[in-house]
This record gives structure tokens, sequence and C-alpha cells, in this order.
């Protein structure tokens, strides 16, 4: 027979006003047995708890569809969560002590973050993220004790500046109420610093306000859980984490870190082109995206890239010097900034292959999804040290629709109209539309527009980069985010 968990505190106490016998055991269960044996978990379910004179008030997460009486390994999975308050009331204040002491004790042991810093965002996606703040995140962090600074964005690159220069030794982990952008900001202003390499290492947390939440849909599918904002903000106070890669895209000096996707060809095109059609709602992307397909676009242009193992035999070999946009690397004339200049890796010695267009869709993903709605890489890892490219240099209409349709759950990899590998660095040379060598497309990468060629929509509008060579590669596990078990 297994040896049992040693019993921190035991005894009689009142349980929501009903005497039982409880035990707070070391592995961070909490039993009580009168009307029934019912168990919580500390680390899974116990938000925190307040004493409140002769009581103590434990404030937990648990399966929303039970009344609590059985709580162990409730994860939200299929019916959701819910927060209930179980109030323990020991008979003596010597037990009472007892109780209060053991129970901060393991909480304190757990690591979880005590002050946090929280980005929200209110223009972004349906503007709900205010609501989704007042309603369902701060609640749950005044339940586990949690100090809260709470900045809202006001304008594009808000975040950025503030993650640029804001005292992070004053907080145990950066939360975003938003969609995936504010998260960009965050991750590019904190690599900008000085001391980028302490600061890439605060944790962040990601809470689903916005239009795509491709990172923490990611994230909370890893484990099974659904994409919610409770579940969201329970893993952020849990306190468990796991490291990110982060892709430095470059161009002639100029820099930007991604740590989702980029895109050029059909997925940038109905991504920017369709804000046109905001009035539509969500029905906007599916609605553009029929015009895409039924008016296809191709692009000339080239990707090379460095497979990951197992991939090599995808292009055709190459040598690093005639790699077309090779020569971005020279940045002598650029001068010198402070911050992350990328991995250090010499590209020269590595292994190229290359693919020539016309393409349809270059696709490059750091982590499996997308948006919610859209599993773009199926095979991504958060930290695997590689970026996923689904390339599609052509495709009849009627299969495009199909294929479009299985990006919900990463059937689109399987087509044969799908070249789907991982790479460990890449250059991009764009070109321009086959049918009209006038005009050229955009590239975009997490949401945001890197660059507009020529013709393209709202063409006139300033980029961070050109329609121009792109050179990107990747550092494995660079930075830290807060995840579920």
């Amino acid at each position: 027979m297994e040896n049992q968990p040693e019993a921190l505190v035991h005894g009689r106490v009142l349980v929501n006003g009903a005497e039982a016998k409880a035990t707070l055991l070391a592995d961070g269960r909490i039993t009580w047995s009168g009307i029934g044996h019912r168990v919580l978990t500390i680390e899974k379910e116990v938000l925190g708890f307040a004493v409140e004179g002769s009581r103590i008030r434990l404030k937990a997460i648990v399966d929303g569809s039970s009344d609590g009486a059985c709580c162990v390994g409730c994860k939200g999975r299929e019916r959701g969560l819910a927060r209930k308050d179980f109030v323990f009331e020991p008979l003596t204040e010597e037990s009472r002590e007892e109780w209060a002491t053991k129970l901060r004790e393991y909480v304190e042991s757990l690591g979880r973050p005590k002050r946090l810093f929280v980005f929200l965002n209110p223009f972004g996606g349906k503007k709900s993220a205010t609501r989704i703040y007042a309603e369902e995140v701060k609640p749950v962090l005044e339940d586990a004790g949690v100090q809260i600074h709470l900045e809202e964005t006001r304008y594009q690159l808000h975040a950025k500046s503030v993650a640029k220069s804001m005292d992070l030794s004053l907080y145990d982990g950066i939360v975003c109420v938003s969609g995936d952008g504010i998260l960009v900001e965050v991750v590019n202003g904190l690599l900008e610093r000085e001391d980028w390499k302490t600061a890439i290492q605060i944790p962040i947390g990601m809470i689903p306000a916005g239009t795509g939440n491709g990172m923490v849909k990611s994230a909370l599918d890893s484990v099974g859980e659904p994409c919610t904002p409770l579940n969201a903000i329970v893993a952020i106070i849990r306190g468990h984490k796991r490291k990110l890669d982060v892709a430095t895209i470059m161009q002639k000096g100029t820099k930007f870190f991604s740590v989702l996707m980029l895109a050029w060809g059909l997925v940038a095109d109905i991504d920017i082109e369709s804000e046109k059609y905001r009035w539509m709602g969500s029905l906007r992307i599916d609605f553009y995206a029929l015009q895409r397909i039924f008016h296809l676009r191709r692009y000339n242009g080239h990707v090379s890239f460095v497979p990951a193992p197992g991939y090599e035999e995808y292009g055709e070999p190459i040598s690093y010097e005639s790699v077309p946009g090779c020569d971005l690397n020279d940045t002598s004339e650029v001068a010198p900034h402070h911050g992350y200049q990328g991995p250090d890796i010499d590209l020269g010695k590595l292994k190229w292959k290359t693919i020539s267009g016309p393409f349809v869709s270059i696709w490059l993903h750091n982590v499996p999804w997308g948006a919610e709605d859209t599993m773009a890489a199926p095979n991504a890892k958060f930290s695997d040290g590689y970026l996923d490219l689904i390339v599609m240099k052509d495709c009849p209409r009627v299969g495009l629709m199909s294929l479009m349709s299985e990006l919900s759950n990463g059937g689109h990899v399987k087509s044969p109209y799908v070249t789907y590998l991982k790479v460990k660095a890449l250059v991009l040379k764009p070109g321009p539309q086959t049918a009209d060598s006038s005009k050229e497309g955009i590239i975009d990468s997490d949401g945001e527009v890197l660059a507009r060629g020529a013709g393209t929509y709202r063409a006139g509008l300033k980029t961070p980069m050109s329609y121009d060579n792109l050179q990107i590669t990747i550092d494995q596990g660079l930075a830290t985010i807060f995840a579920p078990l």
C-alpha cells in the first residue's frame, strides 16, 4: 500500500455551516468528510483565501457543472469553470491560526505571481476587453490576492512604448487583455531595451479579448482547454510557464520581432484587404476570401530556407551567396542601436534550399493557431527552434475553397497543393503579380502590415519595411509565457 502524504493540519471544522473532519495534506489536497467525501487541490482549484474573523474563506475555481462536491481534477475542458467559495470555520482560535499558516505557506510555495502589470486594449476586436476585464478577469485576480497595475492602451504602439521603459522589478508578469497585437508590441518593446536579456524573461500572459487570439488559443488548446477568458486568467494565476520562440524579421538593419506568423499572398491579402468590410463584422473574412478565390492572384518571387532535420527533400539546393535577397544582411551603413540584434547564427554555413514562384500564398507560423478558428500549422511547437512554412504555388478554385474550409482543423496542410515543412531560417524575395507587373502585394506579420507594395490596398500608408527582401531567423525559447498545465 502506498504511503499517504503527511497531514499538515487536521481536525473538526464547519464547512459552509456543516460539521466535518478536514485535513490539509502535504501534496496540497484539502479533504473533508461529513455528508460525503470532498476534495480540493490547492494548485489547480484554490485561487486564494481570506481570514474573516473566526472563518477562513477559500476562493476556488471548480467544474461549473457541479456543486463543488467533488472538485478533483476540474479543468473546465468541456463544461467550463466557475468561481465558488468554501467557508471553513475551525472550532478553536488555535486551529484557525494553524490552518491559515499552513495554507499560506503552501500557496506561497507554488511561486504564483503576486504583482501583475495588465495591458487592456479597449479598441480591439469587438471592443469587449473592458467588459471582459471587469467581469471575468479582475474578480479572479482579486480572489487570488494579486496586486494589479492596469494600463489602458490609447494608441498604436502604446504598449510597446510602456514595455520599453517600465520598471520590470515591480512585477511578476505582464498580462495582455487583448488580441495578439498587444502581445507583439510588448515583446518588441522588451527586446528593444538595453537590459533585454533580463527583460524578455518576464512571463507574459494573454486573455482572449481581440480579433485573432491565436497565441492564447494555442496555449490553452495544447492541453485541451477551451479558449475563454476564465481559463486564461486561471492559467496565469497558477503561474506555470513555458518558453516561446521569437522570430527576427530583418530588412537592411530594420527589425521586427514576431511571435505568431508572417504571411504573403492570399492569406495576407484576405487578412488586410478585408478591413474595408469591417462593417460586416466577423463575416468580412469569409466574404472577402470568396472574392479573392474567384479572382485569384499569383505572385512572382522566391522563398529560400534552411530546412529542419527531416525536411531536406524540399526545394532545390542553393548556396547562401546565391540566395535571392541574401544581401540584406549588409548593415554596415546602419548606425548601431541598443537592444536585441537577433540570433547569433552564421547563415553562410547552413545548407539552403529554394523554391521559386509563382506563388498563391506563403505562410510562416510559430504556433499552431493563427486565430481561434484557424489552425494554420498543426505541427508547430512553442519552443522547438523552428518555424512552420506553408507554401501554396497553385490550386484550382474548387480545390482552394475545399482547402480553406479545412483551416479550422488543420486539414489544409494535407492538400496535394500545399507544401508544409519546418525551417530554421528563411529569406523571402517578394515579387509582383503575374497578371500585372505594376501591382505588388502585402506582407503581414502578427496581424500588422510590415510592407505594402505598389498598387495594393492603402499603398500610400507608411509601413515599417518596404516591399523587398526579408530575412527571418528564429531564436529558440527566447521569450516566456504563462501557460496551463
